[in-house]
């Protein structure tokens, strides 16, 4: 009965990160949208009876100024703006590991959470890397399956950790299936 509910509750949690951001991301376009659609009115109104799209319009004006922000951030200006935004919202309960996990699922290879396999007791468990202590161990997230993201977090001697050199959404779908694929990251295991 336990295991049942441990794999009810994991299951859930695991869902819920995949159908919150989808669900707060079109939630925001659709509010983007209807803050706009006030100035989209005078500009449908002077278009053709056939034309009068205004839902279009303002789907078309929200993402306009989501790719002049795109574009804005990428100055030196907009990253330093980008970086006291970043540190007040650091300051946020699990701001740092929702940023993590969506640079590394946009392949940002340059942070955290790099795949691995952790030495546990006598065996190879799918892990990832968060981070490197000034004495060389490392912290080492072992996530449940088929949750990634709830688990156990440990912190290893680097001889114990070894590098999988796969792309950080490969070894979630792993893991996310079961352990199905395990095969593959075990061939691109590095060796020490």
């Amino acid at each position: 009965m336990k295991i049942a509910r441990e794999f009810i509750t994991s299951t859930i949690v695991g869902g819920l990160f995949v159908v919150v951001p989808i669900y707060l991301a079109v939630l925001l376009l659709l509010k983007g949208m209807q803050s706009v659609g006030a100035l989209v009115r005078p500009i449908a109104a002077m278009l053709p009876d056939g034309m009068r799209a205004e839902g279009l319009i303002a789907l078309l004006l929200v993402l306009a100024i989501c790719f002049v922000i795109g574009v804005l951030v990428r100055t030196q200006a907009g990253r330093a703006i980008g970086q006291r935004v970043e540190g007040l919202c650091g300051k946020l309960p699990g701001y740092d590991l929702l940023r993590s996990l969506t640079r590394r699922l946009a392949g940002d290879d340059q942070e955290a959470w790099q795949p691995a396999f952790a030495e546990i007791e006598d065996a190879l468990v799918p892990a990832f890397i968060i981070e490197e202590l000034a004495d060389g161990r490392l912290t080492v997230f072992v996530p449940s399956v088929p949750t990634p993201f709830a688990g156990a977090v440990y912190i290893l001697d680097r001889k114990r950790v070894h590098l999988v050199d796969v792309p950080f959404t490969q070894a979630v779908r792993s893991i996310s299936r079961w352990g199905s694929g395990s095969k593959d990251l075990i061939a691109r295991m590095r060796k020490p």
